[in-house]
C-alpha cells in the first residue's frame, strides 16, 4: 500500500508545522498536486534542472525540498528558457514539489538541531526565539471501560507534554447522563431511555501543532457515537522555538581546529574563516543558510564563533569589531537535511505500514568551487 500525497506531507508538517515559518516565507506545495498515491519521494535541498532529471530517472512522484522552486514571482512560463523548462519537466512527469524552509529551520529536531549535532554542540539552546507554541486544554469524558484506550491514544498522538514530561493528565471519576433520541445508535443504553454511566473526565494540554492529530486519535479510540469534549484556549505558552542554535563544544579548541572539523564533517571543498586561527573557542552559534542577520544575536548571546553561510565583507568587519569569529561554511551545509529528513519520513511511513520509498537526492547543488 502506497501513501497518499497528503499523508506524506502530514508527516513533514508534524516535524515542521507551517505555523513555524517566518512571515512571507514561500513554503508549501509549489508544483503539481498531492491528490494522488505516492510510490516514491525524493528529499532535496534545491530543485534545479539536474535534480528534476534525477527525479525523473528515479521514478519519483514527489520532491520535498528545503529551498523554494518558485521563489520570485513568475512573469511568464516559457519552455524555451531555463525556469520554464524545469517546470515543464515537473508537470509532464507528474512530479509534485513541496517546500519546507524556515519552518524546518525552526523546528525542534529540524535543520538547526541537525547542524548543531553534527558540529558536536552540547547544552544546546535557541539562538533567537521567534515562535512559541499556543496551548489548549483538552477535556474529554470517557466511560470507565475505555479510560486507558483513550488515554493512550491522545498521549501517543502528542497530548500531555509539560516540559520534558509526557503523558501528563488529570483524571476524575463521575457520572455521565444522556438520553439517546430517535435515529441514534448508542454504544451504551437504548433509544428513549435515560442512561447514567460511570465516566472519567480526562484533562490534558495539547499544542496547536498537535491538535488535529490528537483529536483524530481521540475520536478513533472513543466508543461513543457523539463524543463530549472541550478545547479551551490557554494563556500560558508551550515550547519556545526559533532560528539558530547555540551551545558549547565538549572542550575548547582553536578556531582553526574547529574550522577543519567542520570542513571534514560536512564534506566541504573549503570554507572562509574570519578571526584569529589560533584563538581558543568553545561557545558556538550556528544558523543554516544565510545567517548574516543573526550576527548581532550571536554577539549578544556570547558566542566565541558563529557558523553560518553567505557572510558579506562589511558584516565580517562588524563581527570582528565585536569580538566574534565566523566560520562561513557556505549555504550548502544545509545539504545535511537530505539524509535526515529522508530518514524521518522513511521511519514514519514504515511505522504506518506504507510501502512508499524515500530517497535523498545525490545531485550536488553547491554552485561554488574552490581552486
Amino acid at each position: 500500500m502506497f501513501a497518499h500525497g497528503q499523508t506524506v506531507i502530514q508527516y513533514v508538517e508534524k516535524l515542521a508545522p507551517k505555523a513555524m515559518a517566518l512571515e512571507g516565507d514561500k513554503i508549501g506545495l509549489h508544483v503539481g498536486t498531492l491528490q494522488k498515491q505516492v510510490k516514491k519521494v525524493m528529499v532535496a535541498l534545491d530543485v534545479l534542472e539536474s535534480v528534476v532529471d534525477e527525479a525523473i530517472a528515479e521514478g519519483v512522484d514527489l520532491i520535498v525540498a528545503h529551498h523554494a522552486v518558485i521563489y520570485r514571482p513568475l512573469k511568464h512560463l516559457r519552455t524555451d528558457m531555463a525556469a520554464g523548462k524545469l517546470y515543464e519537466k515537473l508537470l509532464k512527469h507528474d512530479i509534485a514539489v513541496y517546500t519546507a524552509h524556515t519552518n524546518l529551520d525552526v523546528a525542534a529536531g529540524g535543520m538547526n538541531d541537525w547542524l548543531a549535532e553534527a558540529i558536536g554542540l552540547e547544552n544546546v539552546e535557541m539562538l533567537d526565539v521567534n515562535y512559541r507554541e499556543t496551548l489548549k486544554k483538552l477535556v474529554v469524558y470517557v466511560p470507565q471501560s475505555h479510560r486507558d484506550a483513550v488515554f493512550q491514544a491522545i498521549t501517543e498522538a502528542g497530548a500531555g507534554w509539560v516540559g520534558n514530561y509526557s503523558h501528563c493528565t488529570f483524571q476524575a471519576e463521575g457520572t455521565g447522563t444522556f438520553l439517546p433520541r430517535e435515529g441514534t445508535d448508542p454504544h451504551i443504553g437504548k433509544q428513549g431511555e435515560l442512561e447514567k454511566v460511570e465516566e472519567v473526565r480526562i484533562e490534558t494540554v495539547v499544542s496547536s501543532s498537535r491538535q488535529t492529530s490528537v483529536i483524530k486519535a481521540m475520536l478513533a479510540a472513543h466508543p461513543y457515537e457523539e463524543v463530549a469534549y472541550d478545547l479551551i484556549p490557554l494563556d500560558n505558552t508551550g515550547q519556545a522555538l526559533g532560528i539558530g542554535r547555540i551551545g558549547k563544544l565538549p572542550e575548547t579548541v582553536t578556531l582553526q581546529e574547529l574550522a577543519l572539523q567542520i570542513k571534514e564533517r560536512f564534506s566541504l571543498q573549503g570554507l572562509r574563516v574570519i578571526g584569529d586561527l589560533h584563538a581558543p573557542v568553545r561557545k558556538v552559534a550556528v544558523v543554516g543558510g544565510d545567517g548574516s542577520s543573526y550576527v548581532s544575536k550571536a554577539v549578544f548571546r556570547g558566542a566565541d564563533v558563529f557558523v553560518t553561510g553567505d557572510i558579506g565583507y562589511h558584516t565580517a568587519h562588524d563581527a570582528l569589531a565585536e569580538g566574534l569569529f565566523i566560520i562561513d561554511a557556505g549555504h550548502n551545509i544545509e545539504k545535511i537535511m537530505k539524509e535526515k529528513l529522508a530518514a524521518f519520513l522513511r521511519d514514519r511511513l514504515q511505522e504506518n505500514g506504507y510501502g512508499t520509498e524515500v530517497i535523498a537526492s545525490r545531485v550536488h547543488t553547491d554552485p561554488y568551487q574552490f581552486l
